[in-house]
């Protein structure tokens, strides 16, 4: 991940929906404190998605203990009749996140107080939050050797693809087939296309293709989970199914990350910059060398294929459309970006919103239409495997 990114990432606090979301429950709520706590610990993206995936699903078993309406995602412990799910998904985040974060533990501590002090004492409060304490345990401990905690030298994530899935089998199961011959026409058009429109000086790239690519050098779990929190507070919608929502949303985007990285270092294609600076080797007539070539965003310190950006927006895509079904989000949702200041997208459907990820990356000179729509493919996959294997309606 070049500097660039990672300043990025670091400022992702500064991400705002607009307007601001309102009628938030404890889940909406603890959402917001994991990811201001990642970013506090300037936790790299993929990284960031293991700690969202650890909060919410230990949310989510704590208050399906309770009222079981759904498969657990791994634990189900017992609770007393009348238990607090509020209490309970309050305590299994604050848990998880003072487990990873004790440095933080008087942000940590004050935000759970302060949680904890709208919820009526009483029995059912106590249930609840020894509930969710002890879910939080087990989910930690599930997680304690699944392989997070290797180096991550540059390249970045050279060894992500090894840690432990959350729903699939093993970080390859998706692996996708090798990129295009770099002698065949897939890649002539390719590398034509980002050599025109992914250029820092191109002539052809738009002025919003050019926001576009600025706003989406926001990357992980800061690029959804606005979006997440918006479809989350439509009205009707409870603290269960928000638990369920997220709980599905994050599983399919750690793995989503897990997978990518298998597949980049698998094949460990050429960036563009490379590429492009070396056209006249490639074997392909349909190709022409730019020896000074450089793209409009910094080149992430990781290799090409597929597209990170177009996986893990696909898998949340994915499951936010089973959820509501359509594609649509519901109202209009307009987001801003600490990469592309003063620059405010708006999206009507789910779909609108990852395509336009997917094409950042294009605008960007960092990724290769193919990747793009590869990458999508992957995500999907992951998405749709969720969806169907975890956390499913006991009826």
């Amino acid at each position: 991940m070049s500097a660039h990114s990672l300043r990025a990432w670091f400022l992702i606090l500064a991400i705002l929906l607009v307007p601001a979301c309102a009628a938030a429950d404890a889940v909406t709520e603890w959402n917001e404190k994991a990811l201001a706590a990642a970013t506090q610990a300037k936790q790299l993206p993929f990284v960031a998605t293991r700690t969202m995936a650890l909060v919410h699903t230990a949310m989510f078993d704590a208050v399906n203990s309770i009222e079981g309406r759904c498969t657990p995602y791994k634990f189900k412990v017992s609770a007393p009749a009348g238990s607090s799910s509020e209490a309970a998904v309050v305590a299994a985040a604050h848990a998880v996140l003072f487990n990873l974060f004790p440095e933080q533990k008087a942000d940590l501590n004050a935000a759970y107080a302060t949680s904890l002090a709208r919820i009526p004492e009483g029995s059912a409060k106590t249930a609840g939050i020894a509930v969710g304490e002890e879910v939080a345990v087990k989910i930690l401990a599930l997680r304690a050797s699944d392989g997070a905690d290797v180096p991550t030298p540059l390249p970045i994530g050279s060894q992500w693809g090894n840690v432990t899935p959350w729903v699939m089998e093993r970080g390859s199961q998706f692996r996708p087939a090798p990129p295009p011959a770099v002698t065949g026409p897939v890649w002539a058009r390719d590398y034509n296309e980002i050599k025109d429109l992914g250029a820092k000086k191109s002539t052809v790239r738009t002025a919003e293709q050019t926001d576009i690519a600025r706003f989406w050098i926001l990357a992980g779990p800061a690029s959804w989970e606005p979006i997440v929190r918006h479809m989350a507070v439509t009205p009707g919608r409870g603290l269960f199914q928000n638990a369920r929502l997220f709980a599905l949303v994050e599983i399919a985007a750690a793995d989503a990350y897990i997978a990518v990285f298998d597949g980049k270092y698998t094949f460990q294609f050429w960036r563009p910059i490379t590429a492009i600076r070396n056209g006249d080797i490639n074997g392909n007539d349909a190709t022409t060398r730019v020896p000074d070539w450089e793209p409009s965003i910094d080149t992430p310190l990781h290799p090409e294929y597929p597209c990170a950006h177009c996986i893990t927006s696909a898998a949340v895509a994915t499951v936010l459309e089973s959820e509501f079904g359509n594609g649509v989000i519901i109202p209009v949702v307009a987001m801003s970006s600490p990469t592309a200041p003063g620059v405010t997208r708006k999206w009507t459907r789910i779909w609108d919103w990852a395509d336009e990820i997917s094409a950042a990356r294009i605008y960007g000179g960092i990724h290769y239409r193919n990747s793009t729509v590869v990458g999508q493919a992957m995500g999907k996959k992951i998405g749709e495997l969720a969806v169907q294997n975890c956390l499913k309606p006991i009826h």
